[in-house]
Order: structure tokens, then C-alpha cells, then sequence
């Protein structure tokens, strides 16, 4: 026999959760502040105006980032170059130990890039994989990033926490083809150790022979790399 308490007990139990999720996500609209939707949307005049009405520069969401890092995750160059030019932290980092500069970095964002050195960016900052900007620009293939890093004076032969440098990124993770050809010739005329190994004990220079990749041995046995 139906039970109309079992009917209504359903019936308020998904009620409840449908209140919960409602809740749930105004809570996350909520956080989203005016000053950093702007600056993720790149809407320019918004920002001009929540600064204007006094938002805090520095103010996060509940990803921890600020403004400036919103703009920076959605390539806002505009934006960023607003908020940088108002005094924005180009190294405050969210909850996954991104900042502005180590991301653009990263992203090969080269516009926003040079903005963040122009305006304090720490060179020896790393992000939670231990690596400094240069190694993920490395790895990605971003050669005017990798370019503009080494002529800011990164350090070259940082170690990162799977125990790679950027020459063994782009060897290891790169595809081998032109771009990380052109990536490992930086690296190496800049005076990268090339014969710092994985934790393996495996030199880039091996790497590459392992994987055929037959310009990069090349480039390497030129500089003298075992």
C-alpha cells in the first residue's frame, strides 16, 4: 500500500536539497566581488568603477585570487595593465600557488608578461610543482616567453620538484618539434647546465637521443653536453 508519509518525506527531502543547492550557489555568485568579475570579463569601465567606489585592490574570491589574477587566468591584457598600473601585487598567489607572473609565464601571455616584470615580478618565485616560470614556459613550447624570461635573468638550472630544469622539460615533456628546437638552442646559449640529470641520472642530452629527436642531440652535442 502507498504511504503518503513516504510521498511527503521524499518530496520535503528534495526540497531540502534543492534549497541547499540554491543556496550553494549564490553563496559562489556572492564571492565573485564587482572588481574581480570585471577584471575577468575584461570589462574596463566596470573596473574603473569598482575601483573608483573603493574596492580593495588586493581582494580575493574564494579561490583566493585577485582581481588581477582573474584577468590574468582569462588573458585580459587590458585589465591586467589597469590593475598593475594601480599598484596590483603581479605576485600574489591564489590557493594553488599561481600568481600573475608565474602564470603568464607559464601561459606564454607575453603582453601580461612583460607588464609583471615591469612591475616587481619575483623571479625566483616558484608554483606548487617547485618551478620557476621559465620551466613550464619551457615545457609548453613558448619560445618568446622562454626568450623574454632568460633576457630578465631567471635562473636557468632551477631544480623543480620532480627534479627536472627547464632544458630537461623541454626535452621530456616537449614534442621535439620546432619550437622546442628553438627552445633548448636558448637555453643552452644562455648557459644552461646541460649535463644536470633527473633523478634518474638522466641528462637531457639522453633524453633526446631516446626519443629521436635528432636537431635537439645536435644543438646539445655542439655545447659540449654528455
Amino acid at each position: 500500500m502507498h504511504d503518503p508519509r513516504s510521498e511527503l518525506g521524499r518530496r520535503l527531502f528534495c526540497l531540502a536539497a534543492a534549497l541547499l543547492m540554491a543556496a550553494g550557489f549564490h553563496t559562489g555568485a556572492s564571492a565573485q566581488t564587482p572588481l574581480i568579475a570585471a577584471a575577468e570579463n575584461g570589462d574596463i569601465a566596470a573596473l574603473q568603477n569598482a575601483l573608483q567606489d573603493g574596492a580593495a585592490i588586493e581582494e580575493r574570491d574564494e579561490r583566493q585570487r585577485t582581481a588581477l589574477m582573474a584577468a590574468v587566468q582569462a588573458n585580459r591584457t587590458d585589465a591586467a595593465r589597469l590593475l598593475i598600473e594601480a599598484g596590483a601585487d603581479v605576485n600574489a598567489k591564489d590557493g594553488i600557488e599561481d600568481s600573475p607572473y608565474l602564470l603568464a609565464g607559464a601561459r606564454g601571455y607575453l603582453d601580461i608578461l612583460r607588464l609583471t616584470l615591469e612591475h616587481g615580478a619575483d623571479l625566483a618565485s616558484t608554483n606548487r610543482y617547485g618551478g620557476t616560470a621559465l620551466i613550464p614556459a619551457a615545457d609548453r613550447g613558448h619560445v618568446e616567453t622562454v626568450r623574454t624570461l632568460i633576457e630578465a635573468g631567471v635562473n636557468l638550472d632551477h631544480v623543480n620538484k620532480l627534479g627536472w630544469t627547464a632544458l630537461l622539460e623541454a626535452v621530456i615533456l616537449g614534442d621535439g618539434g620546432p619550437n622546442h628546437q628553438a627552445i633548448v638552442e636558448l637555453l643552452v646559449k644562455a648557459g644552461a647546465d646541460t649535463d644536470i640529470a633527473d633523478r634518474e641520472g638522466v641528462t637531457a642530452l639522453q633524453h633526446a637521443k631516446r626519443s629521436g629527436y635528432a636537431q635537439m642531440v645536435k644543438t646539445l652535442e655542439a655545447a659540449g653536453a654528455q
